[in-house]
């Protein structure tokens, strides 16, 4: 099967210009095709308080009102998803800016209200990868944003890692898929301030282990929620330091946690 590899990028990189910048050219740097998953709760979190909204968040999981879906909408699926385009645009890729509502790619439903209303957050149902084939096959990079869609043509907010898995697990029907998490640290730490203290394989024995020690808390939760999920499917799961994704993908480091069954 042919080689694709699937990044997500969080929002502390794409607030950063420079971060951002390097992030793309790093990206840039990877063999085969890609496919660019981004966040953004960093710089939606900056706009609501602008217009006067107190961001929600429970267990890592934005609390989404009709108002923090319009204005979500507008970064993930404008501000950012388009800025990330211009970027791989400057470095001669031919990227091309999607949600998943367009093409019903992520078709969604509303959490339920039960035991914790989250809003406007959707739950993914199906991956409907037409548009996303189509696109990667005609040799453009998809720039994906964290939305998605109900049948009755509901715009959602939804988790970027979940989205990310979520479309590593359908394109591992096609491809030899590489999963890769990028963020600001190199990978799961059992102490973010001991750059030793990197744990390189990570089961989900020692995850529950970890969790229940308090060492990993807050969105790192449904980052290797999802990370658990996708490992059945994609080939390699990782996660690692947003400077390292084609070291990674390209394997030429071992400075990254690697995701494994047990």
């Amino acid at each position: 099967m042919e080689k694709l590899t699937l990044v997500k990028v969080g929002g502390k990189v794409l607030e950063n210009e420079a971060d951002l910048t390097t992030f793309i050219q790093e990206f840039c740097k990877i063999e085969g095709k890609k496919v660019l998953v981004h966040g953004g709760g960093v710089l939606a979190n900056q706009l609501l308080r602008k217009i006067g909204i107190d961001p929600k968040m429970i267990e890592g999981r934005r609390v989404t009102d009709k108002e923090t879906l319009d204005t979500v909408i507008m970064v993930y699926g404008g501000l950012i998803n388009k800025k990330v385009v211009a970027k791989l645009v400057g470095e001669n890729q031919l990227a091309v800016g999607l949600t998943g509502a367009d093409g019903l790619m992520v078709e969604s439903v509303k959490r339920p209200a039960e035991p914790i209303d989250y809003g406007y957050a959707g739950d993914v149902i199906q991956i409907n990868n037409k548009l996303l084939l189509t696109t990667i096959k005609a040799c453009f990079i998809p720039v994906v944003a964290p939305l998605s869609i109900s049948k009755t043509g509901q715009i959602l907010n939804t988790n970027a890692d979940t989205i990310a898995t979520e479309l590593a697990i359908n394109l591992s029907e096609e491809f030899d898929v590489t999963l890769i998490y990028g963020f600001e640290m190199n990978g799961v730490m059992k102490d973010v301030n001991n750059a030793r203290s990197l744990v390189k394989e990570l089961t989900f024995e020692n995850y529950q282990t970890l969790k229940t020690d308090g060492k990993i808390h807050s969105g790192m939760i449904p980052k290797l929620d999802n990370a658990f999920s996708s490992i059945k499917k994609a080939s390699k799961t990782a996660i690692s330091h947003f400077t390292k994704i084609a070291s990674v993908a390209n394997g030429t480091t071992d400075q990254y946690t690697e995701i494994k069954e047990n």
